[in-house]
Protein backbone atom coordinates (compact mmCIF):
# COMPACT_ATOMS: atom_id res chain seq x y z
CA UNK A 1 0.00 0.00 0.00
CA UNK A 2 2.80 2.31 0.81
CA UNK A 3 4.42 1.52 -2.38
CA UNK A 4 1.15 2.02 -4.47
CA UNK A 5 0.46 5.86 -2.58
CA UNK A 6 4.76 6.59 -3.28
CA UNK A 7 3.94 5.67 -7.04
CA UNK A 8 1.28 8.24 -7.18
CA UNK A 9 2.74 11.16 -5.63
CA UNK A 10 5.94 10.72 -7.45
CA UNK A 11 3.53 10.37 -10.97
CA UNK A 12 1.51 13.57 -9.67
CA UNK A 13 4.67 15.81 -8.38
CA UNK A 14 6.32 14.51 -12.28
CA UNK A 15 2.68 15.74 -14.16
CA UNK A 16 2.37 19.11 -11.68
CA UNK A 17 6.11 19.88 -12.57
CA UNK A 18 5.06 19.52 -16.54
CA UNK A 19 2.15 21.08 -16.25
CA UNK A 20 4.11 24.59 -15.63
CA UNK A 21 4.39 24.44 -20.08
CA UNK A 22 2.51 26.41 -22.18
CA UNK A 23 2.59 26.47 -26.46
CA UNK A 24 -0.29 29.28 -26.68
CA UNK A 25 1.23 32.38 -26.44
CA UNK A 26 -0.23 35.48 -24.56
CA UNK A 27 -2.83 37.97 -25.83
CA UNK A 28 -1.14 41.89 -27.04
CA UNK A 29 -3.31 44.23 -28.76
CA UNK A 30 -2.75 44.79 -32.56
CA UNK A 31 -1.09 47.90 -33.20
CA UNK A 32 -3.57 50.95 -33.93
CA UNK A 33 -2.48 54.00 -35.55
CA UNK A 34 -5.13 56.34 -34.36
CA UNK A 35 -5.22 59.98 -35.40
CA UNK A 36 -4.97 63.02 -32.80
CA UNK A 37 -8.11 64.42 -32.98
CA UNK A 38 -11.32 63.79 -34.97
CA UNK A 39 -12.31 65.71 -38.14
CA UNK A 40 -14.36 68.62 -38.43
CA UNK A 41 -13.25 68.88 -34.64
CA UNK A 42 -10.47 71.52 -33.98
CA UNK A 43 -10.74 70.16 -30.04
CA UNK A 44 -11.36 66.33 -30.18
CA UNK A 45 -13.74 64.38 -27.64
CA UNK A 46 -13.06 61.07 -26.14
CA UNK A 47 -15.04 58.42 -25.07
CA UNK A 48 -13.51 58.47 -21.65
CA UNK A 49 -15.13 61.77 -20.84
CA UNK A 50 -18.73 60.55 -21.89
CA UNK A 51 -19.88 59.55 -18.25
CA UNK A 52 -23.11 61.10 -18.27
CA UNK A 53 -25.43 58.35 -17.85
CA UNK A 54 -28.87 58.24 -19.80
CA UNK A 55 -31.30 59.35 -17.62
CA UNK A 56 -29.54 62.53 -16.95
CA UNK A 57 -28.49 63.25 -20.96
CA UNK A 58 -31.83 62.77 -21.84
CA UNK A 59 -34.06 65.17 -19.87
CA UNK A 60 -37.72 64.21 -20.70
CA UNK A 61 -39.67 62.31 -17.80
CA UNK A 62 -41.65 60.48 -20.73
CA UNK A 63 -38.42 59.95 -23.14
CA UNK A 64 -36.70 58.42 -19.64
CA UNK A 65 -39.58 56.01 -18.73
CA UNK A 66 -40.20 54.57 -22.46
CA UNK A 67 -36.40 53.86 -22.50
CA UNK A 68 -36.58 52.08 -18.81
CA UNK A 69 -39.44 50.35 -20.21
CA UNK A 70 -37.69 49.17 -23.51
CA UNK A 71 -34.47 48.19 -21.69
CA UNK A 72 -36.42 46.05 -19.39
CA UNK A 73 -38.97 44.54 -21.57
CA UNK A 74 -37.16 44.52 -25.18
CA UNK A 75 -36.88 40.57 -26.11
CA UNK A 76 -33.90 41.22 -28.10
CA UNK A 77 -32.32 42.46 -25.18
CA UNK A 78 -34.14 39.13 -22.64
CA UNK A 79 -32.42 37.21 -24.92
CA UNK A 80 -28.87 38.71 -24.77
CA UNK A 81 -29.34 38.00 -20.95
CA UNK A 82 -29.56 34.40 -21.62
CA UNK A 83 -26.93 34.32 -24.19
CA UNK A 84 -25.18 35.89 -21.07
CA UNK A 85 -26.02 33.21 -18.27
CA UNK A 86 -25.13 30.51 -20.97
CA UNK A 87 -21.50 31.94 -21.37
CA UNK A 88 -20.70 32.35 -17.56
CA UNK A 89 -22.01 28.46 -17.12
CA UNK A 90 -19.30 27.58 -19.73
CA UNK A 91 -16.69 29.65 -17.73
CA UNK A 92 -17.46 27.96 -15.12
CA UNK A 93 -17.41 24.34 -16.19
CA UNK A 94 -14.02 25.64 -17.78
CA UNK A 95 -12.50 26.47 -14.76
CA UNK A 96 -12.84 23.22 -13.80
CA UNK A 97 -10.69 22.28 -16.19
CA UNK A 98 -7.47 21.39 -14.07
CA UNK A 99 -9.30 18.77 -11.64
CA UNK A 100 -9.59 15.15 -12.09
CA UNK A 101 -12.25 12.93 -12.98
CA UNK A 102 -13.65 10.57 -10.59
CA UNK A 103 -16.23 7.63 -11.17
CA UNK A 104 -17.89 5.34 -8.72
CA UNK A 105 -18.97 1.92 -10.40
CA UNK A 106 -20.44 -0.35 -8.28
CA UNK A 107 -22.20 -3.79 -10.17
CA UNK A 108 -23.49 -7.30 -9.37
CA UNK A 109 -23.07 -9.75 -11.98
CA UNK A 110 -24.25 -14.05 -11.90
CA UNK A 111 -23.07 -15.67 -15.12
CA UNK A 112 -24.72 -19.37 -15.96
CA UNK A 113 -21.37 -21.24 -17.01
CA UNK A 114 -21.36 -23.94 -19.11
CA UNK A 115 -20.26 -27.38 -18.19
CA UNK A 116 -17.82 -27.59 -20.69
CA UNK A 117 -15.99 -25.16 -19.81
CA UNK A 118 -12.90 -24.73 -17.78
CA UNK A 119 -14.67 -21.77 -15.19
CA UNK A 120 -17.69 -24.20 -15.30
CA UNK A 121 -16.69 -26.69 -14.08
CA UNK A 122 -14.45 -25.29 -11.65
CA UNK A 123 -17.36 -23.05 -10.27
CA UNK A 124 -19.24 -26.77 -9.70
CA UNK A 125 -16.60 -28.42 -7.88
CA UNK A 126 -15.46 -25.43 -5.72
CA UNK A 127 -19.19 -23.48 -5.27
CA UNK A 128 -21.28 -26.26 -5.97
CA UNK A 129 -23.22 -23.86 -8.14
CA UNK A 130 -23.35 -23.49 -11.78
CA UNK A 131 -23.31 -20.23 -11.73
CA UNK A 132 -20.81 -17.93 -10.67
CA UNK A 133 -21.70 -14.12 -9.11
CA UNK A 134 -18.84 -11.07 -9.40
CA UNK A 135 -19.43 -8.00 -6.98
CA UNK A 136 -17.37 -5.26 -7.38
CA UNK A 137 -17.16 -1.85 -5.93
CA UNK A 138 -14.32 0.65 -7.87
CA UNK A 139 -13.38 4.13 -7.18
CA UNK A 140 -11.72 5.34 -10.60
CA UNK A 141 -9.20 8.91 -10.92
CA UNK A 142 -8.68 9.76 -14.39
CA UNK A 143 -6.84 13.11 -14.79
CA UNK A 144 -4.83 14.39 -17.28
CA UNK A 145 -1.64 16.64 -17.14
CA UNK A 146 -2.47 20.09 -18.06
CA UNK A 147 0.95 20.40 -19.71
CA UNK A 148 0.40 22.43 -22.49
CA UNK A 149 -1.70 24.94 -20.38
CA UNK A 150 -4.78 23.29 -21.77
CA UNK A 151 -7.21 24.01 -19.11
CA UNK A 152 -5.79 27.56 -18.40
CA UNK A 153 -6.57 28.72 -21.84
CA UNK A 154 -10.04 27.28 -21.91
CA UNK A 155 -10.88 28.98 -18.91
CA UNK A 156 -9.36 32.77 -20.69
CA UNK A 157 -11.50 31.57 -23.56
CA UNK A 158 -14.74 31.33 -21.95
CA UNK A 159 -13.67 34.53 -19.72
CA UNK A 160 -13.05 36.31 -22.96
CA UNK A 161 -15.79 34.90 -24.79
CA UNK A 162 -18.23 35.99 -21.65
CA UNK A 163 -17.09 39.46 -21.54
CA UNK A 164 -17.45 40.18 -25.21
CA UNK A 165 -20.91 39.16 -24.90
CA UNK A 166 -21.33 40.96 -21.73
CA UNK A 167 -19.83 44.44 -24.17
CA UNK A 168 -22.15 42.83 -26.77
CA UNK A 169 -25.21 43.53 -23.99
CA UNK A 170 -24.32 46.75 -23.34
CA UNK A 171 -24.02 47.67 -27.25
CA UNK A 172 -27.69 46.14 -27.34
CA UNK A 173 -28.85 48.60 -24.79
CA UNK A 174 -26.91 51.32 -26.31
CA UNK A 175 -28.39 51.10 -29.71
CA UNK A 176 -32.19 50.84 -28.13
CA UNK A 177 -31.91 53.18 -25.77
CA UNK A 178 -30.79 55.90 -28.92
CA UNK A 179 -33.68 54.32 -31.51
CA UNK A 180 -36.18 54.84 -28.30
CA UNK A 181 -35.08 58.23 -28.11
CA UNK A 182 -34.52 58.85 -31.70
CA UNK A 183 -38.38 57.33 -32.77
CA UNK A 184 -39.89 59.93 -29.70
CA UNK A 185 -38.34 62.83 -31.18
CA UNK A 186 -39.56 61.58 -34.96
CA UNK A 187 -43.22 61.67 -33.18
CA UNK A 188 -42.39 64.91 -31.88
CA UNK A 189 -41.37 66.25 -35.37
CA UNK A 190 -44.42 64.73 -36.64
CA UNK A 191 -46.64 66.40 -34.29
CA UNK A 192 -45.35 69.42 -35.36
CA UNK A 193 -45.71 69.35 -38.63
CA UNK A 194 -49.16 68.48 -38.55
CA UNK A 195 -49.78 71.53 -36.61
CA UNK A 196 -47.84 73.38 -39.53
CA UNK A 197 -50.46 71.20 -41.97
CA UNK A 198 -53.86 72.43 -40.10
CA UNK A 199 -52.51 76.02 -40.16
CA UNK A 200 -51.64 76.33 -43.64
CA UNK A 201 -55.63 74.57 -44.03
CA UNK A 202 -57.02 77.72 -42.22
CA UNK A 203 -54.76 79.82 -44.08
CA UNK A 204 -56.24 78.27 -47.37
CA UNK A 205 -59.45 78.34 -46.38
CA UNK A 206 -58.67 82.40 -45.64
CA UNK A 207 -56.76 82.83 -49.01
CA UNK A 208 -59.80 80.31 -51.07
CA UNK A 209 -62.35 82.67 -49.48
CA UNK A 210 -61.11 85.88 -50.55
CA UNK A 211 -60.14 84.52 -53.96
CA UNK A 212 -64.21 83.39 -54.03
CA UNK A 213 -65.26 87.13 -52.99
CA UNK A 214 -63.31 88.88 -55.42
CA UNK A 215 -64.45 85.88 -57.99
CA UNK A 216 -68.07 86.90 -57.62
CA UNK A 217 -67.43 90.71 -58.18
CA UNK A 218 -65.43 89.72 -61.23
CA UNK A 219 -61.93 90.77 -60.48
CA UNK A 220 -60.21 87.85 -60.87
CA UNK A 221 -61.56 84.47 -62.89
CA UNK A 222 -61.87 81.21 -62.22
CA UNK A 223 -58.86 79.96 -62.64
CA UNK A 224 -57.51 81.87 -59.30
CA UNK A 225 -60.10 80.01 -57.49
CA UNK A 226 -58.89 76.66 -58.82
CA UNK A 227 -55.06 77.55 -58.20
CA UNK A 228 -56.32 78.57 -54.23
CA UNK A 229 -58.70 75.76 -54.55
CA UNK A 230 -55.14 73.28 -55.35
CA UNK A 231 -53.03 75.09 -52.43
CA UNK A 232 -55.97 74.15 -49.88
CA UNK A 233 -55.75 70.66 -50.97
CA UNK A 234 -51.96 70.61 -50.95
CA UNK A 235 -52.17 71.55 -47.16
CA UNK A 236 -54.73 69.13 -46.70
CA UNK A 237 -53.21 66.08 -47.98
CA UNK A 238 -50.17 66.79 -45.42
CA UNK A 239 -52.98 65.84 -42.57
CA UNK A 240 -53.86 62.53 -43.36
CA UNK A 241 -50.32 61.27 -44.62
CA UNK A 242 -48.84 62.46 -41.45
CA UNK A 243 -51.62 61.02 -39.21
CA UNK A 244 -50.70 58.04 -40.71
CA UNK A 245 -47.02 58.67 -40.12
CA UNK A 246 -47.97 59.17 -36.61
CA UNK A 247 -49.68 55.94 -36.06
CA UNK A 248 -46.83 53.69 -37.38
CA UNK A 249 -44.29 55.57 -35.51
CA UNK A 250 -46.10 54.74 -32.29
CA UNK A 251 -46.57 50.96 -33.79
CA UNK A 252 -42.92 50.83 -34.14
CA UNK A 253 -42.09 52.28 -30.72
CA UNK A 254 -44.54 50.52 -28.69
CA UNK A 255 -42.65 47.21 -29.95
CA UNK A 256 -39.39 48.80 -29.36
CA UNK A 257 -40.77 48.79 -25.64
CA UNK A 258 -41.77 45.43 -25.75
CA UNK A 259 -45.15 46.20 -25.67
CA UNK A 260 -48.72 45.80 -28.29
CA UNK A 261 -48.98 48.91 -30.48
CA UNK A 262 -50.70 51.39 -28.66
CA UNK A 263 -50.22 55.23 -28.20
CA UNK A 264 -47.37 57.07 -26.81
CA UNK A 265 -47.41 60.40 -24.42
CA UNK A 266 -44.89 62.45 -25.59
CA UNK A 267 -43.41 66.26 -25.26
CA UNK A 268 -45.51 69.12 -27.29
CA UNK A 269 -41.72 70.13 -29.46
CA UNK A 270 -38.80 69.56 -30.05
CA UNK A 271 -37.32 72.41 -28.39
CA UNK A 272 -38.86 70.81 -24.84
CA UNK A 273 -36.55 67.79 -25.19
CA UNK A 274 -33.08 69.47 -26.12
CA UNK A 275 -30.59 67.60 -24.07
CA UNK A 276 -27.35 69.94 -23.41
CA UNK A 277 -24.24 69.29 -25.35
CA UNK A 278 -21.79 68.35 -22.71
CA UNK A 279 -18.59 66.85 -24.86
CA UNK A 280 -15.03 68.06 -23.13
CA UNK A 281 -11.92 67.65 -25.25
CA UNK A 282 -9.39 64.29 -25.66
CA UNK A 283 -8.43 62.02 -28.30
CA UNK A 284 -9.84 59.46 -30.22
CA UNK A 285 -7.66 56.45 -28.74
CA UNK A 286 -9.92 56.88 -25.58
CA UNK A 287 -12.91 55.01 -28.20
CA UNK A 288 -10.82 52.09 -26.81
CA UNK A 289 -11.96 51.86 -23.18
CA UNK A 290 -15.70 53.16 -23.22
CA UNK A 291 -17.51 51.67 -26.64
CA UNK A 292 -19.05 48.56 -25.75
CA UNK A 293 -18.53 47.32 -29.59
CA UNK A 294 -15.35 48.00 -29.63
CA UNK A 295 -14.12 46.26 -26.50
CA UNK A 296 -16.39 43.16 -27.68
CA UNK A 297 -14.48 43.06 -30.85
CA UNK A 298 -11.20 42.72 -28.51
CA UNK A 299 -12.14 40.32 -26.58
CA UNK A 300 -12.97 38.14 -29.41
CA UNK A 301 -9.51 38.21 -30.26
CA UNK A 302 -8.47 37.43 -26.69
CA UNK A 303 -10.90 34.11 -27.38
CA UNK A 304 -9.46 33.46 -30.56
CA UNK A 305 -5.99 33.51 -28.96
CA UNK A 306 -7.49 31.09 -26.83
CA UNK A 307 -8.57 28.79 -29.38
CA UNK A 308 -5.14 29.00 -31.67
CA UNK A 309 -3.19 27.67 -28.07
CA UNK A 310 -5.72 24.90 -27.98
CA UNK A 311 -5.22 24.10 -31.49
CA UNK A 312 -1.27 23.94 -31.03
CA UNK A 313 -1.76 21.93 -27.94
CA UNK A 314 -3.62 19.17 -29.74
CA UNK A 315 -0.31 18.95 -31.76
CA UNK A 316 1.49 17.88 -29.01
CA UNK A 317 0.79 14.70 -26.60
CA UNK A 318 -1.22 14.03 -24.21
CA UNK A 319 0.02 12.56 -20.23
CA UNK A 320 -3.02 10.99 -18.27
CA UNK A 321 -2.74 9.02 -14.85
CA UNK A 322 -5.33 6.62 -13.97
CA UNK A 323 -5.33 5.25 -10.23
CA UNK A 324 -8.26 3.41 -8.71
CA UNK A 325 -9.42 1.58 -5.79
CA UNK A 326 -11.86 -0.79 -4.87
CA UNK A 327 -13.37 -4.31 -3.69
CA UNK A 328 -14.36 -7.43 -5.56
CA UNK A 329 -15.12 -10.32 -4.78
CA UNK A 330 -17.35 -14.04 -5.79
CA UNK A 331 -19.17 -13.71 -2.66
CA UNK A 332 -21.65 -10.82 -1.70
CA UNK A 333 -20.98 -11.75 2.60
CA UNK A 334 -16.88 -11.23 1.75
CA UNK A 335 -17.69 -8.22 -0.49
CA UNK A 336 -16.22 -5.62 1.62
CA UNK A 337 -14.28 -7.97 3.37
CA UNK A 338 -10.91 -5.73 3.57
CA UNK A 339 -8.34 -6.19 2.49
CA UNK A 340 -8.43 -9.48 1.22
CA UNK A 341 -11.52 -8.07 -1.37
CA UNK A 342 -9.27 -5.28 -1.74
CA UNK A 343 -8.32 -4.58 -5.51
CA UNK A 344 -6.58 -0.92 -6.66
CA UNK A 345 -4.48 -0.51 -9.76
CA UNK A 346 -2.71 2.48 -11.39
CA UNK A 347 -1.95 3.47 -14.44
CA UNK A 348 -0.06 6.54 -16.62
CA UNK A 349 -0.74 7.13 -20.44
CA UNK A 350 0.96 8.83 -23.18
CA UNK A 351 -0.80 9.49 -26.51
CA UNK A 352 1.21 11.50 -28.96
CA UNK A 353 -0.92 12.42 -32.28
CA UNK A 354 0.98 10.67 -35.19
CA UNK A 355 -1.12 10.34 -38.56
CA UNK A 356 -4.70 11.64 -38.78
CA UNK A 357 -4.86 13.19 -42.00
CA UNK A 358 -3.10 16.36 -40.92
CA UNK A 359 -6.48 17.19 -39.50
CA UNK A 360 -4.81 18.59 -36.58
CA UNK A 361 -2.27 20.63 -38.39
CA UNK A 362 -5.10 22.04 -40.60
CA UNK A 363 -7.52 23.13 -37.64
CA UNK A 364 -4.70 24.93 -36.42
CA UNK A 365 -3.83 26.77 -39.43
CA UNK A 366 -7.81 27.49 -39.27
CA UNK A 367 -7.76 28.79 -35.75
CA UNK A 368 -4.80 31.37 -36.62
CA UNK A 369 -6.62 32.56 -39.44
CA UNK A 370 -9.74 32.67 -37.34
CA UNK A 371 -7.23 35.21 -35.11
CA UNK A 372 -6.22 37.28 -38.06
CA UNK A 373 -9.68 37.52 -38.85
CA UNK A 374 -10.76 38.37 -35.22
CA UNK A 375 -7.79 41.41 -35.16
CA UNK A 376 -9.09 42.53 -38.90
CA UNK A 377 -12.50 43.13 -37.28
CA UNK A 378 -11.27 44.37 -34.12
CA UNK A 379 -9.46 47.44 -36.35
CA UNK A 380 -12.28 47.99 -38.45
CA UNK A 381 -14.61 48.48 -35.23
CA UNK A 382 -12.18 51.03 -34.34
CA UNK A 383 -12.06 52.40 -37.47
CA UNK A 384 -16.11 52.72 -37.95
CA UNK A 385 -16.22 54.59 -34.29
CA UNK A 386 -13.98 57.20 -34.97
CA UNK A 387 -15.91 57.36 -38.38
CA UNK A 388 -19.29 57.16 -36.70
CA UNK A 389 -18.23 60.02 -34.40
CA UNK A 390 -16.74 61.85 -36.91
CA UNK A 391 -20.25 61.77 -38.58
CA UNK A 392 -22.34 62.80 -35.92
CA UNK A 393 -19.98 65.76 -35.04
CA UNK A 394 -20.16 66.90 -38.57
CA UNK A 395 -24.53 66.36 -38.68
CA UNK A 396 -24.05 68.40 -35.38
CA UNK A 397 -22.33 70.87 -36.65
CA UNK A 398 -23.71 71.65 -39.99
CA UNK A 399 -27.57 71.47 -38.53
CA UNK A 400 -27.07 74.25 -36.73
CA UNK A 401 -25.53 76.57 -39.47
CA UNK A 402 -29.15 75.14 -41.47
CA UNK A 403 -30.98 75.87 -38.33
CA UNK A 404 -29.83 79.38 -38.33
CA UNK A 405 -30.21 79.51 -42.24
CA UNK A 406 -33.52 78.43 -42.30
CA UNK A 407 -34.58 80.85 -39.01
CA UNK A 408 -33.74 83.96 -41.43
CA UNK A 409 -35.85 82.43 -44.51
CA UNK A 410 -38.70 81.75 -41.94
CA UNK A 411 -38.21 85.58 -40.86
CA UNK A 412 -38.18 86.56 -44.68
CA UNK A 413 -40.89 84.38 -45.75
CA UNK A 414 -43.16 85.51 -43.62
CA UNK A 415 -42.62 89.28 -44.27
CA UNK A 416 -43.21 88.54 -48.06
CA UNK A 417 -46.38 86.08 -47.02
CA UNK A 418 -47.52 89.29 -44.87
CA UNK A 419 -46.84 91.80 -48.06
CA UNK A 420 -48.15 89.80 -51.02
CA UNK A 421 -51.18 89.29 -48.88
CA UNK A 422 -51.39 93.30 -48.21
CA UNK A 423 -50.55 94.16 -52.06
CA UNK A 424 -52.93 91.45 -53.93
CA UNK A 425 -55.82 92.94 -51.36
CA UNK A 426 -54.56 96.43 -53.03
CA UNK A 427 -54.91 94.81 -56.43
CA UNK A 428 -50.79 95.00 -56.53
CA UNK A 429 -50.13 91.20 -57.03
CA UNK A 430 -51.58 88.56 -58.40
CA UNK A 431 -53.18 85.42 -56.73
CA UNK A 432 -50.04 83.13 -58.70
CA UNK A 433 -47.50 85.44 -56.32
CA UNK A 434 -49.75 84.92 -53.16
CA UNK A 435 -50.20 81.25 -53.46
CA UNK A 436 -46.53 80.86 -54.20
CA UNK A 437 -45.35 82.91 -51.14
CA UNK A 438 -47.51 80.53 -49.24
CA UNK A 439 -46.60 77.12 -50.70
CA UNK A 440 -42.44 78.41 -49.68
CA UNK A 441 -43.68 79.10 -46.05
CA UNK A 442 -45.15 75.70 -45.91
CA UNK A 443 -41.83 74.16 -46.92
CA UNK A 444 -40.11 76.06 -45.30
CA UNK A 445 -41.37 75.77 -41.79
CA UNK A 446 -41.59 71.62 -42.34
CA UNK A 447 -37.78 71.80 -43.75
CA UNK A 448 -37.36 74.13 -40.32
CA UNK A 449 -39.26 70.82 -38.06
CA UNK A 450 -36.89 68.42 -40.15
CA UNK A 451 -33.30 70.35 -39.18
CA UNK A 452 -34.50 70.48 -35.17
CA UNK A 453 -35.15 66.53 -35.79
CA UNK A 454 -32.03 66.26 -37.54
CA UNK A 455 -30.20 67.92 -34.76
CA UNK A 456 -31.71 66.17 -32.10
CA UNK A 457 -30.55 62.80 -33.58
CA UNK A 458 -27.03 63.83 -34.36
CA UNK A 459 -26.30 64.26 -30.80
CA UNK A 460 -27.99 61.36 -29.39
CA UNK A 461 -25.63 59.49 -32.25
CA UNK A 462 -22.22 60.97 -31.19
CA UNK A 463 -23.10 60.58 -27.37
CA UNK A 464 -23.93 56.68 -28.29
CA UNK A 465 -20.76 57.16 -30.59
CA UNK A 466 -18.46 58.26 -27.76
CA UNK A 467 -19.57 55.24 -25.76
CA UNK A 468 -22.68 56.80 -23.67
CA UNK A 469 -26.05 55.33 -23.06
CA UNK A 470 -24.70 52.40 -20.44
CA UNK A 471 -25.11 52.50 -16.83
CA UNK A 472 -21.63 52.17 -15.25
Amino acid sequence: MKTFNKYIAVSALLLICLSACRVGKKYSRPELDMPQQYREQPVSVTADTVLLPWKTFFKDAALVGLIEKALSKNNDVAVAVMNMQQLELSYKQARLGLLPIVDLNVSANRNWLSKNSLNGSLSEQYLGTRYMDDYSATLRLSWEADIWGKARMQKEGALATYFSQKENLSALKTRIIVQVAQAYYNLIALDEQLKVAKRNVELGDTTLAMIQLQYNSALVNSLAVEQAEAQKKTAELLVPMTLQTIAMQENALSILCGSFPDSITRAESLAAVMPEEVFPSGVPAALLSRRPDVKAMEYMIVSANARTGLAKAALYPTISITPSIGSNSYLFNTWFDLPGSLVKSVGVGLTQPIFQKRSLKAAYDIALIDQQKASAQFRQSVLTAVGEVSDALVRSKYADERIDLVEKKKASLTKATHDVMMLYKSAMATYLEVITAQNNALQNELEAITIRRDKLNAITDLYRALGGGVEN
